[in-house]
């Protein structure tokens, strides 16, 4: 299990999502055009999760994957809220993806937080948790 895998598995999924929009990686140049939808994606792993005590024990990685979806703002929040019901619904809990050797479990059903106003944007974050299981 790796770092760059997991990133990758989930990164494939949403980019695959239907419609799609723009998405800000992390690290890497991104210019937002002015009323056009985009979302800005991060991985933020957690500590794992030692299952089993010893040099060759179970390691569990986990952490979330988050998706800001920035909007217009002054427009509404529906367009971003349908977007991010899509989105909880392809990482729904219990899905799998596969990169490699590892394959990235979603732990939880996705939380979508409350909208918020984020300069000339609308942003409301999508919380992805997820696990991998390795040595």
């Amino acid at each position: 299990m790796s770092q760059p895998n997991i990133r990758q598995a989930l990164e494939v999924v949403l980019i695959s999502i239907a419609p799609q929009i723009s998405i800000a990686w992390e690290n890497q140049i991104f210019t937002p055009v002015d009323g056009v939808p985009y979302a800005a994606a991060y991985l933020m792993g957690a500590p794992p999760l030692n299952v089993e005590i010893g040099a060759n024990g179970l390691a569990q990685e986990q952490g979330i994957f988050q998706i800001n979806l920035m909007y217009p703002a002054n427009v509404g929040p529906a367009a971003a809220e349908a977007q991010a019901e899509l989105i909880r619904g392809v990482f729904r809990q219990g899905a799998q993806f596969t990169k490699g050797s590892t394959t990235v479990t979603i732990s939880k059903t996705p939380t979508i937080s409350q909208g918020r106003p984020d300069g000339d944007r609308w942003m409301v974050p999508i919380k992805i948790s997820y696990f991998t299981n390795g040595l």
